[in-house]
């Protein structure tokens, strides 16, 4: 009588190497793009004037006269608060999205797309904890220039302050909740972003080369596919970006919206549905190697294969 078959190994899920591999994959990636993220920023926060003028003409104006006014450091402008939160935010949600794949993969090992949209809408879900207080504390410090220029040529003053004088002055006048704010556009943001970007991610890098079937495909084909996941995804909720920005832009000197209708309505009346994808191109270009860079860091998994952890 024939011995019967092993089992397959039941395959294990490691949430550490996952959160570490994430964490160091949001630092480097957010280090090479951060420039044109704080151009992105300051398009999307310009107004038109009575008579149509603009601050920046375009994304290249922009770049030219934040570098002519504040140089090199100057467009790493909100960088540390970045860096320091970027660690948590894309652990979260590249572990999280892993997490919630592995627990919603069917008994034949399968995953079919519903089932990826809601992991990576619930991965999505989960960043936003961290995501509002850094996005809230990073576009002010972003649009710190812009305000500085604008002043200047108004005649009047404008007074810089750091990010934690920032945060020490909302807490004091509305406790934790005050970094919070826009909260409500950030998770609509985020969550579209997430269930957008991670099955199109994971259907693009199943497509790439494989020396064997089931191994990965090589780390460049990660970084084609978390480019081209990244940008589409970019674009496609770009008006929900600019709504978030606006939001979570406290500046007396700007525009002040009561609720996401409220921002929807002013910008649609006053500036027209251009104005939604206001530094679109200038995202696609930031997320596109953000999260190709940090996709590919994260799939070469340094945790395990360089640092021991399991």
């Amino acid at each position: 009588m024939s011995a019967k078959p092993n089992p397959p190994p039941i395959k294990q899920f490691n949430l550490v190497p996952k959160i570490i591999n994430g964490g160091i994959a949001g630092i480097i990636g957010v280090s090479v793009v951060f420039p044109l993220d704080l151009v992105k920023t300051r398009l999307q926060n310009q107004t038109v004037g009575p008579n149509g003028e603009k601050q920046y003409k375009n994304m290249l104006d922009c770049f030219k006269q934040t570098y002519r006014a504040e140089g090199y450091f100057g467009m790493y402008r909100g960088s540390a608060v970045n860096i320091i939160l970027i660690t948590p935010e894309k652990a979260i949600k590249l572990a999280a999205n892993d997490l919630f794949r592995y627990h919603l993969t069917l008994k034949d090992g399968s995953l079919p797309v519903v089932r990826q949209m809601a992991a990576g809408g619930m991965a999505g879900a989960c960043q936003i904890v961290i995501t509002t207080p850094m996005e809230l504390l990073k576009i002010q410090m972003q649009d710190a220039g812009r305000q500085a220029a604008q002043a200047k040529a108004e005649g009047k003053k404008f007074e810089r302050i750091t990010a934690m004088q920032l945060t020490r002055r909302l807490l004091a006048e509305r406790g934790i909740f005050g970094l919070y704010k826009g909260v409500t556009a950030t998770a609509a943001r985020d969550i579209s972003f997430s269930v957008v970007y991670f099955p199109m991610f994971a259907i693009l890098n199943d497509l790439g080369p494989k020396e064997n079937p089931g191994s990965p495909p090589p780390f460049w084909w990660s970084f084609l596919s978390g480019c081209a996941a990244g940008s589409t995804a970019a674009l496609a909720v770009n008006p929900l970006d600019v709504i978030k920005t606006r939001m979570q832009t406290i500046t007396k000197s700007g525009r002040q919206y009561s609720s996401i209708m409220d921002c929807i309505t002013k910008t649609l009346t006053q500036e027209g549905p251009t104005a939604f994808f206001k530094g679109g191109a200038c995202r696609m270009i930031v997320i596109a190697p953000l999260f190709g860079i940090a996709q590919t860091i994260y799939y070469i998994g340094i945790a395990e294969n360089y640092l021991g952890i399991k």
